[in-house]
C-alpha cells in the first residue's frame, strides 16, 4: 500500500515538473516571437473613411455568409427532406444532426458548384485582379444565384412578395428585385420540401399502420408499434437502396 502511494506521489510530482517546464518554454517562446500590432488611428482623409466602411461591409458579409448559403442555395430543401426522412424512419437521433447537415451541405455544393464557379470566374477573380470594382463584382457574383432562384421560385410566391413590397410588376425575370426574390424563393423551397417530405412519409406510415393493426389483432396492446415497425422500415429502406433513390430525387428536383 505504501509502495503504491509513493509511486503515485512520484508520478504526480513528475507530471507537475513536466507541466511547469512546458509552460515555461511556451512563455519563453512567446517572449521571443514577434507579435504584430494593429494600429487604431483616426481617419483623416475621405479615402481612409471609404476603406474603413468597405472593411466593415466585408466583415458583415462574412458574418452573413452562413445565412446566404442557407437561403440562396438548395440547402433548405435538402436538410428539411432529410429531417422528414429521419422522423419517418423513427430512428430518433440516427443519423445525428451533424451528419444530416453535413450531407445537406455537400449535396448543396454538388448542385451549386457551377454557380460558385461562375461567381468565382466572373466576380471574385476579376475583383482580386482589380479589373472591376466592388459594385460590379457584387452584381456579377449574385447573378448565377439569382438565375437559380428564378428557376426554382413559384409564381404565386413571387407575386405575393411583389404585392407586399408594392413594387411594379417587372416585365422580365431579370428585373425582379433581389430583396423580393430571396423571401419568395425561401417560401417556395419550404413548400416544395414539405411536399417531398409528405411523399417520403407515406410508405413508412403504411408500415406503421400494418404493424399496429397486426399487434392489435394479436392482443399485444402494451407493445409499442414503433418498436416492432422500426426494423421493418430500416430493412425496407436498405433493400430498395433508399439513400440512392432519395439523393437522385433531391438532385433531380432542381434540374
Amino acid at each position: 500500500m505504501f509502495q503504491i502511494q509513493s509511486l503515485l506521489q512520484k508520478s504526480f510530482l513528475s507530471a507537475g515538473v513536466l507541466l511547469s517546464s512546458g509552460l515555461w518554454s511556451l512563455a519563453v517562446q512567446a517572449q521571443t516571437l514577434p507579435i504584430p500590432r494593429i494600429p487604431i488611428e483616426q481617419a483623416r482623409t475621405p479615402q481612409e473613411i471609404v476603406f474603413s466602411v468597405q472593411l466593415l461591409l466585408l466583415f458583415t458579409v462574412m458574418a452573413l455568409a452562413p445565412s446566404i448559403l442557407v437561403m440562396m442555395t438548395p440547402f433548405t430543401r435538402i436538410v428539411i427532406v432529410l429531417g422528414f426522412l429521419r422522423q419517418a424512419l423513427g430512428t430518433q437521433q440516427a443519423p445525428p444532426n451533424q451528419v444530416l447537415v453535413g450531407m445537406a451541405l455537400f449535396m448543396t455544393l454538388f448542385i451549386s458548384m457551377p454557380d460558385f464557379q461562375e461567381a468565382n470566374d466572373k466576380a471574385l477573380q476579376p475583383f482580386l485582379k482589380k479589373q472591376i470594382n466592388q459594385e460590379q463584382a457584387l452584381e456579377a457574383g449574385i447573378l448565377p444565384f439569382r438565375r437559380f432562384m428564378l428557376k426554382q421560385v413559384r409564381q404565386p410566391d413571387l407575386e405575393l412578395y411583389l404585392s407586399l413590397a408594392k413594387a411594379p410588376r417587372p416585365k422580365l425575370p431579370e428585373e425582379v428585385p433581389t430583396h423580393v426574390l430571396i423571401p419568395a424563393f425561401i417560401t417556395s423551397e419550404l413548400k416544395t420540401a414539405f411536399l417531398i417530405g409528405f411523399l417520403v412519409y407515406i410508405p413508412f406510415l403504411i408500415i406503421d399502420m400494418v404493424v399496429a393493426s397486426t399487434l392489435m389483432s394479436m392482443g399485444m396492446m402494451m407493445l409499442p408499434p414503433t418498436v416492432v415497425s422500426l426494423p421493418f422500415k430500416l430493412i425496407l429502406f436498405v433493400l430498395i437502396d433508399g439513400w440512392n433513390i432519395l439523393s437522385q430525387a433531391l438532385i433531380g428536383s432542381f434540374s
